[in-house]
């Protein structure tokens, strides 16, 4: 295991800090804010957008979710993997199925066809950061709100960015949380 770049705040500050800037409780438990909150403005800013897009959205929980594994996946990021992996299943609507689909989505007929054009401007999104008119023309389709296209490349930008932080700055997962679930398997690099 890695030593995080980036000493966690002992547990108790950490609640303290989350608390002084509104975050909800649970969040200074995680590693990914004990991090964070290092600069609690930073911390706050990153939490308040992750609430809006999970809770405040008119993006289908479960396609969020497939579109945050599917990150999670192609960048490699065991903490963003591992973290959505029990939320997706737990709190968003999304089987097992699902989650192990996203790995390799091109080459499995799992998902309808506008969840494929979703996976696709992930995809394209993470790889190049930003979208090809015909890949547009696809999540116009897929996502025909003006309201939910923004949310969508909002939350695809928001978790590859997620995906960075805990990445370069080697975050550890939580004690006691195995990686890369179900099966231990993590991504070609």
């Amino acid at each position: 295991m890695k030593t995080p770049r980036i000493p966690m705040i002992e547990l108790d500050e950490a609640k303290v800090l989350a608390e002084k800037v509104g975050l909800p409780q649970p969040f200074a438990e995680l590693n990914i804010f004990r991090t964070l909150l290092h600069n609690p403005d930073l911390g706050k800013g990153i939490g308040e957008l992750l609430l809006t897009l999970l809770f405040k959205s008119s993006l289908d929980p479960r396609l969020r979710e497939l579109v945050i594994m599917r990150i999670g996946w192609s960048t490699a990021s065991e903490y963003e993997w591992t973290q959505h992996w029990r939320i997706a299943l737990e709190q968003f609507g999304c089987t097992e199925e699902d989650l192990l689909a996203v790995r390799n989505w091109e080459e499995t007929d799992h998902f309808s066809e506008s969840e494929r054009a979703i996976l696709e401007i992930t995809d394209e999104i993470v790889q190049s950061g930003t979208l090809s008119d015909a890949t547009w023309e696809a999540c116009l389709s897929a996502v025909p709100h003006t309201v939910t296209q923004v949310e969508l490349v909002a939350s695809i930008s928001l978790w590859h960015l997620i995906s960075q932080i805990t990445r370069s700055l080697e975050v550890r997962l939580e004690d006691g949380v195995a990686p890369w679930p179900p099966d231990g398997h993590a991504p070609p690099r």
